[in-house]
This record gives structure tokens, sequence and C-alpha cells, in this order.
């Protein structure tokens, strides 16, 4: 018999992950930390979107819509970093950040209910 992963109620450790972005682009704008660790953040992202796929999978959750996520945020991020940190920066980018999140969170909500109800409730 497979086992099937489980991860913590996805929505809630997306919310939280793409918040921890969300304030080290902040922090980035105002000079206070570094592009590198915007990046380290974004990694993070990317393994616990990994790992969400891999989890939404085994319960036979079709989450192929956003497999481009990852792709479409390093995008972003790569030409916000690309940039001096300032401000004004941030203002240019945090809109594109947050419809990628935004499509990120509603996809992942459209399907929780399923995973909750395969999941036993969780």
């Amino acid at each position: 018999m497979a086992v099937r992963p489980t991860c913590p109620p996805p929505s809630r450790t997306s919310f939280s992950s793409t918040k921890s972005l969300q304030s080290s682009l902040s922090l980035w704008a105002q000079s206070r930390t570094t592009d590198a660790a915007v990046s380290d953040v974004y990694v993070q992202i990317g393994t616990a979107f990994n790992a969400t796929i891999r989890a939404f999978s085994a319960y036979g959750i079709d989450l192929s819509d956003l497999h481009d996520i990852p792709t479409e945020l390093r995008v972003v991020l790569e030409g916000c970093l690309a940039e001096e940190p300032s401000e004004e920066v941030l203002a240019l980018y945090m809109p594109q950040v947050r419809k990628v999140i935004w499509k990120l969170l509603k996809g992942l909500q459209a399907r929780q209910e399923v995973w909750r109800r395969l999941n036993g409730g969780v």
C-alpha cells in the first residue's frame, strides 16, 4: 500500500511563504536585506510549492494549471532584483508579484475542500 504524503493545509502554508516574500522585498527596497536573502525566500517558496504539488498529486488532485507559478514569480523577481533597491522599484514590481501570488493562492483555495475531504478533514 502506497503511503500518501501529507502537508499542512496548503493555503495556510502558501500564504505564510508568500507573506515572507513580500516582507523580504520590503526590506530589500529599504536596503535592509540583500537580493540573495530575497532569493533564499523564493527558494523556500519553490520547495514548499513542490511539496504541495506532490501531496495534492498523491490524492489525485490536479494542479497542472499552477505549474508555471514558480517560473512566473522568478521572472518578476529577477526583474525587480536587477534594479537598485528602492521603494519606487518595489512599487513598480509588487503588483506583478501580488498577481502571481494571488493566482497561486486562488488555485490552492479552489482545491482545498477536496484536499480536506480526501485527507480526512485535516
